[in-house]
């Protein structure tokens, strides 16, 4: 059994993995789709605001192309979403349409969230789609996605709506039942107060022919979303009225605490929904000047800059053992760090003669990741 979490829900992100909808390769559970479209209602009925991220439309092109296997060729994957994700709307609709309740579909790709104006953009179209009462139905744009705006996994990708959109409650729905543990008791582990290395160890990957990710996934974005505040369940879809039980701290599955302080949503931003352009490597009295003072990245502090990347550019911040702690919004050029790790100050301030200090990367600009 799960305690009851401390927060009541408000909004919801509900994510649905391939093998909840289908009851096998190209084929839709309908009658699970329809039990899951009721208990949403159920909870709209109750003033809690649901999103919806679903699986389902690769899975369901490869049942009407008669594939077996998961293409390996990209071209071959983005045909089968394309075939599959209108079956997969319109299957949402169906059974929603009963309950008087309108979806709407909304295809995001990694870049949709990395661009801060577009990511304020999907925000807002989201909110509005909740104030006009229309349940949104999240998944990745996998027809145009490559490897470079992919998020990866929907487990991700909902982690990450759940952190755009403030949402109190994350529910990961699969075929997996909760976190196992494996090492152990062999027991599903109800709470997880924090995911240290020890849990994260318990993870394992997917051998499906239609997922993708798998437990490893799971614990990742678990991960994202308690670092935002949100609690996050992992239970199995398959389980009778799963979200209100769940909800109300009485279902089965593992439930992973939210960190007490969610970030401010500029921060949050700067944590998950980037892909970082390099490292920069600092000293070892740097690190606890950031850590536990929360002040800038000095040029005094930096000793060498790995990686491509622009002024303006995302990157990551590492000790002097490489272990990345933070990560923030350089104000120099990979180039122009060489000069500063040599403390050739001048040159950097007749470069830029306005700047008072040799701020790498400003506090505002900058957000610890452990």
């Amino acid at each position: 059994m799960i305690s009851p979490t401390a927060v009541a829900p408000r909004r919801v992100v509900v994510k649905l993995g391939t093998g909840v909808l289908t009851s096998g390769i190209g084929q839709l559970d309908t009658q699970r789709i329809t039990r899951i479209a009721r208990e949403i209602a159920e909870l709209r009925a109750k003033a809690v605001e649901v999103i919806v991220v679903s699986s389902g439309a690769v899975g369901l092109g490869m049942g009407a192309l008669k594939l077996s296997k998961k293409p390996k060729d990209l071209s071959k994957k983005q045909a089968c979403a394309a075939i599959g994700q209108s079956r997969l709307m319109q299957t949402w609709q169906a059974a929603f349409a009963p309950l008087d309740l309108t979806v709407a579909q909304v295809l995001l790709t990694h870049e949709d969230l990395r661009s801060r104006n577009r990511y304020l953009g999907v925000k807002e179209c989201l909110s509005q789609l909740i104030a006009y009462g229309t349940i949104p139905i999240i998944n990745e744009n996998d027809t145009v996605s490559a490897a470079e705006i992919k998020f990866g996994d929907n487990d991700t990708l909902s982690a990450m709506v759940a952190s755009l959109m403030e949402a109190s409650h994350l529910a990961i729905l699969s075929t997996a039942p909760g976190l196992i543990d494996m090492k152990g008791s062999g027991q599903i582990l109800p709470v997880v107060e924090r995911i240290t290395p020890e849990i994260e160890a318990m993870a394992g990957g997917t051998t499906s022919e239609t997922a993708t990710g798998g437990m490893i996934s799971k614990i990742s974005a678990a991960k994202l979303a308690t670092h935002a505040g949100c609690g996050v369940f992992i239970a199995s879809g398959a389980e009778p009225n799963i979200l209100e039980r769940l909800l109300s701290g009485q279902g089965p599955g593992t439930f992973f605490v939210p960190s007490g302080l969610p970030l401010e949503a500029r921060k949050r931003w700067l944590a998950y929904f980037q892909r970082p352009a390099g490292i920069l490597l600092v000293n070892a009295c740097a690190v606890p000047v950031l850590k536990e003072q929360g002040r800038s990245l000095l040029a005094v502090g930096v000793t060498e800059a790995r990686g491509q990347f622009r002024a303006g550019d995302i990157v990551n911040i590492a000790d002097p053992s490489g272990k990345i702690f933070a990560r923030g919004k350089t104000a120099y050029a990979s180039d122009e760090i060489p000069a500063l790790a040599e403390k050739k100050g001048e040159w950097i301030r007749t470069l830029y003669p306005n700047r008072k200090r040799l701020e790498v990367v400003h506090r505002n600009d900058l957000v610890l990741l452990s």
